[in-house]
């Protein structure tokens, strides 16, 4: 019999229609997978078996039909779900159960998506290699002694992991692209506002975009279609239609990009990236060109500025955000035992609540935003994105996509680089100016060094997405996809 966790979401939603098999089975044979592995992988933080196969049973009956009815899904836990613990991997929310669901949830309801579960994450996705979840690391599928990236690191995992089809991630610097380049899955950030953040446990307001993952280019597409469209219960929602994802994925499929003009990164293309990256990258972009691709070179000179930009105004937007988590409304308390102060319980709370890298993104941001630093540090990070966003208008009126290597290395050693931040910060280098921009990227595999995974990225114009997904789809169709070692 066919397993069905080795199965695509495109060919499960299939099955599932015709009624060849039902989604019961096929959230059956994930949650037994997930019982069978994650002991080793530690991609989940919460399995909700229970919900899960009620709403696979609900397709079954004929209740709900679409594209991915019945295709199981892993959900990020800095995503509320409503009555299933959301935790973004902290101490601080530790058993919080929400109240109601993201807008991205309830839209994975009604296309009747039964959700396996919630996964690991770098606490409030803060991080590039999920090891600073207070609840333990989530362990790369492809190398159980490597991280599978971050923050997101448990979504890309479940995917590597055939735990999951298809997996929700959130991309605040990377968090979606990086984690699916370092284990050979398939991750992309929509545009900035494409996606609702309704819902959406924040880290840093006007970067964190939620997103898509899955093991190949077809099914990031169906899944992206689902989710994404305006919503009127957030203030950055854009209200235009969501461009044919799909349809764009399918047609890159084909093999053909006569007349798709591909801009080189002048400073990214191979600078401080492994050796075997770059070679990777090379031959992809060589399998592109033999594609019917144009490559031109552009310069984009103040991405070189992106990383420290990125570094004063997420952790000053993390420090405004993280200021609810006091012990009075929700969460954590820690010292009310009536021989403290409100303030003290306040103190007490968030150092026992909170993990190291939180701490010192806060303390970052707040010196950032305080008085008489706040037009050297803050002010200044913002007008360079004015300029990183100049440079991606720019290069889009010389090509129709630009394309780097997604992170400079592939998969690191567990306390490799935890003992010095910026090593850790240097995963996000390629990744972070998009963000900054708004615009679209997908991380798409597109070889081996060394036997682990590189990822190859494809950032679009805003509201382009479906130019990343052509050129992603057709890269895909040229090299394939990657398959780890059996756990």
């Amino acid at each position: 019999m066919t397993d069905l966790t080795r199965l695509s979401a495109a060919s499960l939603a299939s099955l599932i229609a015709k009624k060849e098999v039902s989604a019961v089975e096929v959230a059956t044979a994930h949650l037994d997978r997930i019982d069978a592995v994650d002991e080793r992988v530690h991609a989940f933080l919460h399995v909700d078996r229970s919900g899960a196969l009620e709403a696979a049973a609900a397709v079954d009956r004929g209740e709900i039909t679409g594209p991915l009815a019945g295709v199981p899904i892993a959900v990020k836990d800095v995503v509320t779900t409503k009555g299933v613990p959301t935790t973004a991997a902290s101490k601080i929310l530790e058993g919080w159960k929400p109240p109601y669901d993201a807008t991205i949830v309830e839209r994975l309801k009604k296309a009747g998506m039964p959700i396996l579960g919630k996964t690991n994450m770098d606490e409030f996705a803060m991080g590039s290699s999920t090891e600073y979840s207070a609840y333990g690391p989530t362990r790369n599928p492809w190398d159980l002694g490597r991280i599978p990236g971050g923050s997101g690191g448990g979504s890309s995992a479940a995917l590597a992991a055939y735990e999951a089809p298809l997996a929700i991630g959130t991309d605040t610097g990377g968090s979606i692209r990086q984690p699916g380049a370092v284990t050979g899955t398939v991750g992309a950030k929509p545009t900035y506002g494409g996606t609702s953040r309704y819902g959406l446990i924040a880290f840093s307001s006007s970067l964190d975009t939620p997103g898509p993952c899955g093991r190949t280019v077809e099914d990031t597409a169906l899944l992206h279609a689902v989710i994404a469209g305006h919503d009127p219960r957030d203030s950055t929602s854009i209200k235009q239609p969501v461009p044919d994802v799909v349809a764009a994925a399918r047609l890159g499929a084909t093999g053909d990009l006569t007349g798709v003009k591909l801009g080189l990164v002048k400073e990214f293309a191979g600078d401080g990236s492994e050796v075997g990256v770059t070679a990777a990258f090379r031959e992809s972009l060589e399998a592109l060109v033999k594609l019917g691709a144009e490559v031109v070179e552009v310069s984009c000179p103040n991405f070189q500025y992106a990383l420290p930009a990125y570094y004063l105004i997420a952790p000053s937007e993390a420090s405004s955000n993280l200021a609810r988590f006091d012990g009075v409304r929700y969460g954590l308390r820690t010292g009310d035992d009536g021989n403290h102060s409100l303030e003290e319980v306040m103190s007490l709370t968030r150092e026992a609540g909170f993990g190291p890298e939180v701490k010192r993104r806060i303390i970052l941001g707040t010196y950032a935003l305080s008085s008489g630093y706040y037009d050297a540090y803050y002010g200044q990070a913002q007008k360079v994105r004015t300029l990183i966003t100049r440079d991606f208008q720019s290069a889009f009126e010389q090509v129709d996509v630009l394309v780097s290597p997604t992170t400079p290395f592939v998969a690191f050693p567990f306390g490799s680089r935890t003992s010095d931040p910026y090593q850790m910060y240097l995963a996000d280098l390629f990744t972070i100016p998009t963000n900054l921009y708004g615009g679209p990227a997908i991380s798409v595999p597109c070889g081996l060094s060394e036997g682990l995974p590189v990822g190859f990225q494809i950032m679009a114009p805003t509201m382009a997405d479906d130019r990343m997904y052509r050129v992603a789809a057709a890269l895909e169709s040229a090299v394939g996809t990657f398959t780890p070692p059996a756990l």
